[in-house]
């Protein structure tokens, strides 16, 4: 959901090759008559969720931009009659505009999302198509296609509205193997590792953890890992069925208690609240040698890739599981983060653009070559029977690490702002900052989520 003094932008290497080949192809292309390319703008730009020349797709900058932007530009050459035209943007700024939209039915056709509680709430008002028939021949053939944890986010009351659009987002605990090789230390397994790690490395000058608080939604992941690790997906179970008080469990308390403890460590960057994760500026602490951890969905890794790919190639890069909880009832296999992000179309579509949409899923959507895209990206597409792929990939121990985290995980928890209704997400990210920056008690926050609880 997310780089030294100055960081580059999260997706500048990642943007400007590409598009001069665009530009390149696209003269070629006039030159000979044929139909212009698909036409991208990137970041916050305005514009209607689609034009004459075919149907609208809304999406998100970094992460696996670039192998969107590959498969709507190849699918645009090869389909001039099922034409799409993709708009990306920021990830904040995204979720706010796409409320909006669908709102005010405006949408997009193709509609980025990561199924949960916004899904739940775009089925319930008639905004988004069911998808169950239309994208393979039979409803059994989409359940075989995809990984069960992942395409079950996509489905609601039994039908399919959402199908995966990209790889899988576990949550990894990423470190840099430099730093820990200059403190003689080892990834932490338990909690108290990573608290006996705090002081060791702000001993060495470095920030123990990177962490961008400024978009507020890195910071869930703590929360959501502690409150697994601690009290079992039951907690959260209980708080998505709005269980009154179940926002007052202990799991919660405790967890918010030792997110607390971590803060007062000192084990978080300083001045972790004005860093924003769009841009970037997190995951550079990592890179750059000056932050020892980073707790972040595998859409980091992409990222880190296009912007210091020598830390990658190196092997500088670790990664771990997050750490048990001392008499914790959560199974530590458990993950939590996105288990990918979804299409869903949109039902306020023409029948034209709706169609084009469709033929897309159906014949576009990770294929083969999408697929490899998604792997050479350094993602991990949640289609079944890959595992002979991932062994011929460039970086095959991290990509079957987190294609078996996502496969064996017992609980492959959606992340929170997802899963609950967006009110609630909202309130729930404003107040867990609150409680990061020591303005708010654990039991504060449980108060005012109770409130949000829907009776």
């Amino acid at each position: 959901m997310a780089n030294d003094s100055m960081p580059p932008q999260r997706t500048a290497t990642r943007r400007h090759a590409p598009r001069t080949r665009h530009r390149n192809r696209r003269r070629a292309l006039l030159s000979t008559g044929a139909a212009a390319l698909l036409a991208f703008t990137t970041a916050c730009g305005s514009g209607g969720p689609a034009d004459a020349s075919g149907a609208g797709a809304w999406a998100l900058t970094g992460g696996d931009e670039q192998t969107l932007r590959t498969s709507f530009e190849n699918w645009n050459e090869s389909n001039q009659d099922a034409q799409l035209n993709a708009q990306f943007f920021a990830n904040d700024a995204y979720k706010q505009k796409i409320q909006t939209a669908i709102g005010a039915g405006d949408a997009p056709t193709l509609i980025f999302g990561w199924g949960g509680g916004n899904l739940r709430n775009w089925v319930q008002a008639g905004k988004v198509a069911d998808l169950s028939s239309a994208v393979e021949e039979t409803p059994q053939e989409l359940q075989d296609r995809f990984l069960p944890s992942v395409r079950d986010t996509g489905v609601v009351d039994g039908k399919t509205y959402a199908v995966p659009n990209n790889g899988m987002q576990p949550v990894l605990l990423y470190y840099n193997k430099d730093l820990f090789d200059q403190v003689g230390a080892q990834p932490p397994k338990t909690w108290q590792d990573l608290m006996d790690l705090v002081p060791k490395f702000k001993d060495a000058g470095v920030a123990p953890l990177a962490i961008g608080g400024q978009s507020k939604w890195p910071q869930l992941m703590w929360l959501e890992y502690l409150v697994d690790r601690i009290g079992g997906p039951e907690v959260f179970e209980a708080i998505a069925n709005n269980e009154p008080d179940a926002w007052s469990h202990p799991a919660v308390l405790k967890a918010n208690r030792m997110i607390q403890d971590l803060v007062e460590a000192g084990a978080f960057v300083e001045g972790f609240n004005s860093i924003a994760s769009d841009s970037g500026a997190d995951s550079a602490l990592l890179y750059t040698d000056k932050a020892a951890m980073y707790l972040m969905g595998s859409w980091a890794f992409p990222t880190i890739k296009d912007a210091a790919p020598d830390f990658i190639s190196s092997g500088k890069l670790g990664y771990t599981s997050f750490p048990t909880v001392e008499g914790g009832r959560g199974n530590p296999e458990n993950i939590v983060g996105n288990p990918a992000n979804f299409w869903s179309v949109s039902a306020d579509a023409g029948d034209q653009e709706r169609q084009a949409a469709l033929k897309y899923l159906r014949d576009g959507l990770l294929n083969d070559r999408y697929v490899d895209d998604l792997l050479a990206g350094g993602s991990v597409p949640p289609i079944t029977g890959i595992e002979g792929k991932l062994s011929r990939t460039d970086n095959p121990e991290y990509l079957s690490y987190v294609y078996d985290s996502a496969k064996n995980a017992p609980n492959f928890q959606l992340s929170w702002d997802q899963a609950l209704t967006p009110g609630q997400a909202d309130e729930m990210l404003n107040n867990l900052q609150q409680v990061f920056s020591g303005r708010m008690t654990p039991e504060q926050f449980s108060t005012k989520m109770n409130r949000t609880i829907e009776r």
